[in-house]
């Protein structure tokens, strides 16, 4: 199994598989769980070719009519972004960076964030019309949309800005003093390994010096 995770397709054979025969014992079914075989395209990893994949991916969830917005699709790398992972802005920077043919030092974390926002929207804007079933030709956003986001310049209202970050708060379990979460920590200290000592964590990236977390937030709520 290990050996095979160096070849993605072998791995993804095998891990969808296994996925198939576990889900098919707990729900009492048979027979294939996806709709189509896996497939994989070798991207260069750098210019507009990056930059076009990178907007492919965080469209999906508009495509698949989960979200109107990227933004609120929590689990997309343009998300994370928005949230204050400086990873994902970082990386952000780059893809704008090659897609726009600058040196990445050349574009401030903001203006890479702002840019990208408009050439998302502008892959993303959807086909004009509808199939034989009355379904659109392809998901995405409509021109009204595309054209605020120009007229905004890829800048996020600031109270969605606000939003998207303080979501993340939920991950830490309990919020609190460090004496309210360790006070939790000790009444549930059974359901913690034992190397834990004790149950505060400071929160990333938040300037109050009181406001204390049970766990690491799995994203950085705040830069």
């Amino acid at each position: 199994m290990f050996a095979r995770m160096w070849d993605v397709s072998p791995f993804m054979k095998l891990l969808k598989q296994r996925f198939t025969q576990w889900f098919n014992h707990e729900r009492g079914r048979a027979g294939t769980l996806w709709e189509e075989r896996f497939k994989s395209v070798l991207v260069e990893g750098a210019g507009e070719a990056l930059a076009t994949m990178a907007a492919y991916i965080d469209l999906n969830p508009v495509r698949a009519n989960l979200v109107e917005d990227p933004k609120d699709y929590r689990w997309c790398g343009y998300a994370e972004t928005l949230a204050g992972r400086r990873r994902a802005k970082e990386g952000l920077r780059i893809v704008v960076a090659g897609g726009e043919r600058v040196a990445p030092e050349n574009l401030t974390l903001v203006e890479a964030v702002a840019r990208y926002r408009v050439w998302l929207f502008g892959q993303g804007e959807a086909n004009e019309g509808t199939d034989a079933e009355g379904c659109p030709l392809r998901r995405g956003f409509s021109r009204e949309a595309v054209g605020q986001v120009l007229e905004d310049k890829g800048r996020v209202a600031l109270a969605d800005y606000l939003r998207l970050r303080v979501r993340y708060f939920a991950d830490g379990a309990v919020l609190g003093t460090r004496g309210f979460v360790d006070g939790v920590f000790k009444a549930f200290r059974k359901r913690f390994g034992a190397k834990r000592k004790d149950g505060a964590r400071r929160l990333r990236g938040v300037a109050s010096r009181e406001l204390f977390a049970l766990r690491d937030l799995r994203v950085r709520a705040m830069g």
